[in-house]
């Protein structure tokens, strides 16, 4: 257990105990299974967690990436059942793929999140660096918005819009546990990637927002263990954030003008493979800071390669 100390008393405490092993599928709640796929790395942590969710006739909650084994480890898991609803919360290929195997071998509809979309348009000569991560075939036979629900035996999925991580993200509560499937929007083990121009910080903001207006009293994320405490954690993300605001200003204040030459300051512990997600990051808090009128930029919109000061 890590944390990052906030000033109003809320730690960010982060959970990186790695928990059940990838393919081992654990039984979490009266309702809900687990079965961790086996893409573990830098931004998946341990890998994605699909979730089971009922029984007898059940869902499965982000089916995880194209990868057969997995696929194949669901669906022995789930021997004499039926699947009635593959639920996806996002458009990101740790999670939405494999949707398309599964269907083919249960007969299930896909239901949840729209197709992908960025959060706002390619600025002029702008390349999106996220192009790879996301999956542009998703084609949902069922697009769920605010309050819209699926259910089977003793269970019920009803869908919230979580903007922000990626424009199209969805969680779903499971309202006879009172837990919250939160996707990559909350998770234990760290904070969400909001990275431009697939993420969005004032929608994840908002979005954080709008969870501290409900009382789950657990939270099932895409990767990593649960948040067992959802409100102090949402407390400590929003500190955490105004903390990583008051960093960009200071670097503006210092004289910095560029996101490269403000990323190595402010996180100078972070190894050199995720600079560049540590670069976008940076963007989409300028973005705000920018809609805002807090910071200028000498470009029409904010980018990587603009430069930026203090208003």
């Amino acid at each position: 257990m890590t944390s990052s100390t906030a000033d109003d008393g809320d730690a960010l405490d982060f959970d990186r105990d790695p928990g059940a092993a990838a393919g081992e599928l654990v039984q979490l709640s009266p309702l809900v299974r687990r079965l961790i796929a086996g893409n573990g790395g830098p931004m998946t942590f341990t890998g994605t967690c699909s979730y089971v969710v009922g029984r007898g006739r059940v869902a499965i909650i982000d089916p995880g990436p194209d990868d057969p084994g997995h696929v194949g480890r669901l669906l022995a898991s789930i021997a004499g059942e039926t699947v009635t609803d593959i639920v996806v919360t996002h458009t990101h290929r740790d999670h939405s793929p494999a949707a398309r195997a599964l269907k083919a071998a249960t007969g299930a509809r896909i239901v949840g999140c729209g197709p992908h979309r960025p959060a706002r348009e390619l600025v002029l000569g702008e390349i999106n660096p996220l192009d790879a991560s996301a999956d542009k075939d998703h084609a949902p036979d069922l697009v769920m918005t605010e309050g819209d629900a699926v259910s089977g035996p003793g269970w019920t999925l009803q869908a919230l819009e979580t903007p922000g991580h990626t424009a199209n993200h969805l969680a779903f509560a499971l309202p006879e546990e009172d837990t919250l499937f939160s996707g990559d929007h909350v998770m234990a083990w760290s904070t969400s990637i909001v990275a431009p121009p697939d993420g969005s910080m004032a929608a994840y903001m908002a979005s954080v927002e709008k969870l501290r207006g409900r009382e789950d009293r657990r939270y099932w994320p895409g990767h990593g263990g649960p948040v067992r405490e959802p409100q102090r954690f949402l407390r400590g993300l929003v500190q955490h954030r105004r903390l990583r605001e008051a960093a960009i200003l200071g670097r503006l204040q210092a004289g910095d003008e560029t996101i490269p030459a403000m990323v190595p300051p402010i996180y100078q512990e972070l190894p050199a493979a995720l600079r560049g997600a540590a670069s976008l990051s940076v963007l989409a808090q300028l973005e705000d800071l920018v809609a805002r009128g807090v910071v200028l930029c000498d470009d029409e919109a904010p980018a990587l390669t603009s430069r930026y000061r203090l208003a």
